[in-house]
Formats: structure tokens, C-alpha cells, sequence
């Protein structure tokens, strides 16, 4: 017979279940209301999961690594830790002009390749998209007043947009389960708008051209191109201080489903009180924010380049994570040595790197979920 204690427990844990299915059939749903059940599940997983911790991504972990190069199976990730990330971060830069390769020179059959894999095996996929300037024909990069209103409805570079989006659509068609399932994917586009570097930033565009994009972009995708397996996200840069700012430019609930924000430390200092101020500040608005929309938070991007302070993880990291409930942290890519700029840039440490064992203790804290951990959430049913 159980003992009354047990009993109560019992009773607890089924009235929690079922507050929290009530409230996952309710208000906490994707923004597409034709949104694929993968999708479905993915968002609802992905919310539920933060009860217990945060998804830790890295971008282009597949790919590349600090000494090598399209070795299969190899993972600067696994190679410190012994697991895969929970999350792969992708870039799509350079696929609407047609191109085989990204900007980062990852070929886009590979990319699939690797999306497909960590699908199938449990983990989440997230893409951001540096696209190039449909009106200067330059860079992601070339802050050119006017972009925007160029490519919107009646601009005069509209239907050059469509094309890009055509192109990016076919891509993200190709993103197929082993049963022919849509992939679902975590779409970052119009990132850092906040700040003035990108054509679609505050230096070249209105509040309200912003907006029109980002709606515009979202519903071609969705009800144009038929893809209702996109978890959309609104991602600002570190600008904003408050809940106003943050939302200066936001489309609309209807168009998004996780909000996040990109910061770096550039300093040299060990313990930057500044940045780690910054990213606990952030966090506690982006919370605030989620909590009340029913949106997941999210860093978008993080890394301290090169990591110099070898416990940087355990020491300036981890203290302020643990402070927030928020879903995932994707650390940007370890590009290596790159040529052009005669500089090595990773932000995640590789085999016998100094800051190595540092992230391996990052790694066993029970709230920073990895594959293995991701795969047992199931988040896709």
C-alpha cells in the first residue's frame, strides 16, 4: 500500500502534467498556425526542456574545425568533450545567387548532408542567412541606405528578391526525413539588426521597413512557398537596454515564435564585468519578454575569440546562465586559420587547447544539454 507522502506526490506530479499539457494546448504554440507536428512538437519540447537546462550549439561544428576539414564524423566538440552539441548552427549566405557553396565555403550538399544527420539522430537545427544586398549587388555587409525599400513590395528590386527567396525555399524544401518529413529548422534571418553593419540594419533602414521585411519574408515563405516547418526568430543585437528597445523593431507575435540577441566579449580582461553585465542584463530582459509572449529566449551568438582566458566558460559563463531559464546558446564557428585576414578565429576550444578542460567542466553541468542529453528529450514527438 502507498504511503500517504507518495500519494501526494503522485497527485502533485499528475495536476503539474496536466497544467503544463493545458498550457502547451493553449498559449504556448508556434506563430504558424499551419505549422507542421514536428514543428509542433519541436516548439513544445523546446520550451518544456528549460525546466531542466539550456541546449548548447555550436556554428558549423560538422564542417570545419581549428586543424581540419570535412573529416566525417569529427567534431572539435566531441573531440573535447566525447558528445556532439545539441544544436548545429548553419549559414546560408551566398545560396541565393545560386552559388554551390556558402559564404564560409561549405558546400551546400554537405550542409544538407549534415542537417539531415543530426535530425535523424534527435538533435535541432538553426540557420541564419547573411544575404547578400539585392540592391548594390555587395555583401551582407554594405549598409547602403535605401535596401530595404528597394526589395519591399513595388521597390524596384522586389522581384530580385523573390528570387532569393525562391532559392532559399527550394533549399529548405530539399531538408527531408528519413520518411519524407519537413526537417524543421530554427530560421535566424534579419539578424543584428540593431546595429548599423548589415543592409537590413538601423543604419539603413526604418523601424517600420524592418518590420515589412521580416513580415513580408515570413509570410512568401510560409504561404507562398508552402514551408510550415519554420520556428522563426526575432534576433536583435546587444543595443537594447529594456523591454521598448528590444521591441523597437518587432513584427508581431504572429511572426515569431523564439526571440534571442548576438554578444561578444572583445576585451581582454579574464573577468569583463562589462560583458558579463551585458549578457545577464539581456537575459533577464529576454526572459521577461518570452515569459509573457509564450516565446522561447534564446543567445543567438556568443564567443570570446580565440578564448584567452581559460576559464571562460566555468567562471564567466556558466554563474550568469545559471540565473535564466532560456532555451539554447550557439557559440559562432572555429573558422581556423583564414588567409585573408592572416588571423586564427574559433570560439570553441579543440583537443589540448588551454581553455579545453575548462570546457569540459562546462560540459558536465547538469544544465548544459548536449546531444546525448537532446536525443533523450525526444524533442520531435
Amino acid at each position: 500500500m502507498l504511503k500517504k507522502n507518495t500519494l501526494l506526490k503522485l497527485l502533485y506530479g499528475l495536476i503539474l502534467a496536466s497544467f503544463t499539457i493545458l498550457q502547451l494546448n493553449g498559449q504556448v504554440a508556434p506563430s504558424d498556425k499551419n505549422a507542421t507536428k514536428e514543428a509542433k512538437w519541436l516548439f513544445e519540447n523546446m520550451y518544456r526542456l528549460m525546466d531542466k537546462g539550456y541546449l548548447v550549439g555550436h556554428q558549423d561544428d560538422l564542417a570545419y574545425g581549428v586543424h581540419w576539414k570535412y573529416e566525417k564524423g569529427r567534431s572539435d566538440v566531441k573531440d573535447v568533450t566525447g558528445d556532439y552539441p545539441g544544436l548545429y548552427g548553419w549559414e546560408l549566405g551566398n545560396l541565393e545567387l545560386g552559388r554551390e557553396k556558402n559564404l564560409d565555403d561549405v558546400p551546400f550538399d554537405k550542409m544538407r548532408s549534415y542537417i539531415q544527420g543530426a535530425y535523424a539522430k534527435g538533435g535541432v537545427v538553426t540557420i541564419s542567412w547573411h544575404a547578400n544586398n539585392p540592391l548594390t549587388g555587395k555583401n551582407a555587409w554594405d549598409p547602403a541606405p535605401g535596401s530595404v525599400a528597394a526589395i519591399l513590395p513595388g521597390g524596384e528590386k522586389h522581384d530580385l528578391y523573390k528570387t532569393y527567396l525562391n532559392r532559399v525555399a527550394a533549399f529548405m524544401h530539399s531538408l527531408k526525413g528519413k520518411k519524407g518529413e519537413p526537417i524543421p529548422l530554427l530560421w535566424r534571418p534579419f539578424h543584428e539588426h540593431t546595429g548599423g553593419w548589415f543592409w537590413w540594419g538601423v543604419k539603413s533602414c526604418s523601424d517600420d521597413e524592418y518590420k515589412k521585411l521580416f513580415r513580408f519574408s515570413a509570410d512568401y515563405l510560409r504561404n507562398e512557398k508552402g514551408l510550415h516547418q519554420l520556428l522563426i526568430g526575432y534576433n536583435t543585437g546587444s543595443e537594447f537596454t529594456d523591454e521598448a528597445t528590444f521591441l523597437r523593431r518587432y513584427p508581431g507575435d504572429a511572426y515569431v515564435d523564439f526571440i534571442s540577441f548576438d554578444t561578444y566579449q572583445h576585451s581582454k580582461e579574464n573577468i569583463d564585468s562589462t560583458f558579463i553585465n551585458i549578457v545577464d542584463s539581456r537575459l533577464r530582459v529576454l526572459c521577461d519578454i518570452a515569459g509573457k509572449r509564450h516565446k522561447i529566449p534564446a543567445v543567438g551568438e556568443i564567443g570570446f575569440n580565440q578564448i584567452p582566458y581559460e576559464h571562460w566558460f566555468t567562471r564567466v559563463l556558466a554563474p550568469v546562465f545559471k540565473k535564466h531559464r532560456f532555451s539554447y546558446v550557439l557559440f559562432w564557428r572555429n573558422a581556423g586559420y583564414k588567409p585573408y585576414s592572416q588571423e586564427t578565429e574559433f570560439f570553441l576550444p579543440y583537443k589540448n587547447h588551454s581553455s579545453a578542460a575548462d570546457f569540459y567542466e562546462f560540459f558536465k553541468k547538469p544544465e548544459t544539454l548536449f546531444e546525448e542529453e537532446v536525443i533523450k528529450a525526444k524533442l520531435y514527438q
